[in-house]
């Protein structure tokens, strides 16, 4: 019995789960931070932490494509442990430029007209976001592919490590940045910052130390190469036909290479599709997900980032409109946390039951059956929706008046850090009946609590339903396109999340919010019903009809009508 627990504390799959946690930790006390350290910076403006907001969006939007192309074309040891090491040092330098400005910011006020400090935060929105790609990398990588590989043949193995790994995502979102909220609230940003660049230098030593393990372990990890040097060899084939085996582009190549003929012409072609390569990857990446057996799975994911309906900064700032104090905020985002939790236990109980792709279509009702409830809210007593405001009433209000920005050191602030709220970035710093004069009377509560009621029991389904999508996405997709694929995925999240900001920039009053959240229903519901087009045509008519699936099956390999399902 001790043996078998120390085989499993020594096996691929455990070290694995410790290396994403430490990974996982860093990123949450990183991402909750920087929003903080950028309002601080410049004189409690949210301008630095909305820009950076969009170059980071715009950064995974744009290059999400060539990144998974990367993790495609190289070994899966060296593009785990580069996106390690730039990440995890992107971090630690930012840091230490961060703890520059706090020390000396009067003096470089006056260093060349405050050019040199603008040249700060130029930098450190810059290194933060290759911080943040290089993050993206990893999570592409190690949660798309080397899970895919320690799992090997056993798809209930994978379903349970996929929802092992979101376990591990919601406890670190909720205690991450509630430990560096601690340090910050109680020390200073600036001790704030020498711990996060400590620990990523620590946790960077550990994770690197734990994949070089995990690759020991597993050694089919290593059996990328031969089919990566073939799909290199295919890229700088200049004249690749569509229909082209990979084998024949490497034959095709190889044959110029030894014939030696016009080497000059050749290294002038080279040159030119060298320059070309990233717009044609991204072309191609782009194509290539759109030709997937899964991309109406893929699109129903990517429609449920346009929502206001989480916990996100926008949400949590309306909270403060309805008078909900820090320490309810903080029990709620508790409750979404053990949702979210029992999201992932009924995803591998619903897929041994009905299979794969009918828990995906359970977990999609599910989830729109509780957000009926966020709906309903906003017809109800207490609900601020009156859409005879003008959008931008609140934002002209603050203009004509000059109100200051709510500053980091108010009472609000405070309870934020320590709470654990974890993002700021659109700037829910205070609640906007902090003015006695603006709220004379308490705000009914029934409105908030069937909003919140929905927006956390709904995570049941949603957690469900991510889970079922990266997992066809994992089994269904081809090897030497994993990265590929799931960087335009990550590109296909952004957009619709860029959407969602531009959408409450667009209408950011109390007021509005009511439209808001409606919208964001319609936009769940049609991502639901394009996983219910990509079910029907997987399954036909053996859409309904549950039962144990054969765990072999692929969908790939299952003809519509065929009650065989992954």
């Amino acid at each position: 019995h001790l043996g078998s627990v120390i085989a499993y504390f020594t096996s691929a799959k455990f070290l694995l789960y410790l290396g994403h946690a430490l990974s996982t930790w860093g990123d949450r006390m990183w991402h909750f931070a920087v929003s903080v350290f950028l309002v601080e910076l410049y004189g409690n403006s949210l301008l630095l932490t909305a820009v950076y907001g969009l170059v980071v969006a715009g950064s995974v939007l744009l290059l999400g494509a060539l990144i998974g192309d990367w993790v495609d074309k190289n070994a899966r040891l060296k593009v785990a442990q580069t996106s390690l090491i730039v990440q995890n040092s992107s971090v630690i330098l930012c840091g230490v430029i961060l703890m520059i400005i706090f020390l000396f910011k009067t003096q470089l006020l006056t260093l060349y007209h405050g050019w040199l400090l603008t040249l700060c935060y130029i930098l450190v929105i810059t290194i933060a976001n290759i911080a943040n790609l290089a993050s993206t990398a990893t999570a592409i990588t190690i949660q798309r592919d080397w899970i895919v590989v320690v799992a090997g043949e056993d798809r209930s193995k994978l379903a349970d490590m996929n929802a092992t790994i979101r376990r591990i995502d919601q406890l670190t979102n909720i205690l991450a940045p509630m430990a560096v909220g601690q340090i910050m609230t109680f020390g200073s940003p600036m001790i704030g910052c020498g711990f996060i660049s400590g620990w990523n230098l620590m946790s960077m030593c550990v994770e690197y130390l734990l994949l070089w393990k995990v690759y020991q372990k597993t050694p089919t990890l290593a059996r990328k190469s031969a089919k990566v040097e073939a799909s290199e060899l295919k890229q700088l084939n200049v004249k690749k036909e569509s229909d082209m085996k990979p084998a024949e582009g490497v034959q095709l190549i190889i044959e110029k290479d030894v014939s030696g003929f016009e080497p000059q012409q050749e290294k002038e072609v080279g040159c030119a599709a060298r320059i070309a390569e990233p717009f044609i990857t991204f072309r191609d990446g782009w194509v290539a997900y759109y030709n997937q057996p899964v991309f109406l799975a893929g699109m129903g994911l990517a429609f449920l980032y346009m929502t206001v309906l989480g916990f996100d900064c926008i949400t949590t700032g309306y909270a403060y409109t309805q008078g909900l104090s820090g320490s309810v905020l903080s029990l709620l985002m508790g409750a979404s946390a053990v949702t979210g939790i029992m999201g992932t236990v009924a995803f591998t109980w619903l897929r041994r039951k009905c299979g794969l792709i009918r828990t995906g279509l359970i977990s999609g009702i599910a989830q729109f059956a509780c957000l009926i409830l966020c709906a309903i809210s906003v017809f109800m007593p207490g609900s601020p929706m009156d859409l005879t405001v003008s959008p931008f009433a609140d934002i002209s209000a603050r203009l004509f008046e000059n109100e200051p920005l709510p500053t980091i050191a108010s009472p609000e602030s405070e309870m934020i850090f320590a709470t654990g709220i974890p993002n700021l970035l659109n700037g829910s710093l205070a609640p906007a009946n902090s003015d006695p004069e603006m709220s004379p009377e308490p705000v009914p509560l029934i409105s908030v609590s069937l909003l919140f009621a929905g927006v956390i029991a709904a995570r049941v389904g949603l957690w469900s339903f991510d889970l079922t999508v990266t997992q066809l996405l994992q089994e269904n997709v081809i090897e030497s396109e994993r990265g590929i694929i799931n960087g335009v995925q990550n590109s296909m999240n952004y957009l619709l999340d860029l959407l969602h900001f531009i959408m409450v920039i667009l209408a950011p009053n109390p007021e509005a919010f009511g439209l808001l959240v409606l919208i964001s229903v319609s936009f769940v519901a049609m991502g639901h019903i394009m996983y219910f087009r990509f079910a029907q045509k997987s399954l036909g008519k053996q859409l309904f009809v549950c039962h144990t699936p054969d765990p072999k099956a692929a969908l790939d390999s299952s003809p519509p009508g065929n009650t065989s399902t992954v």
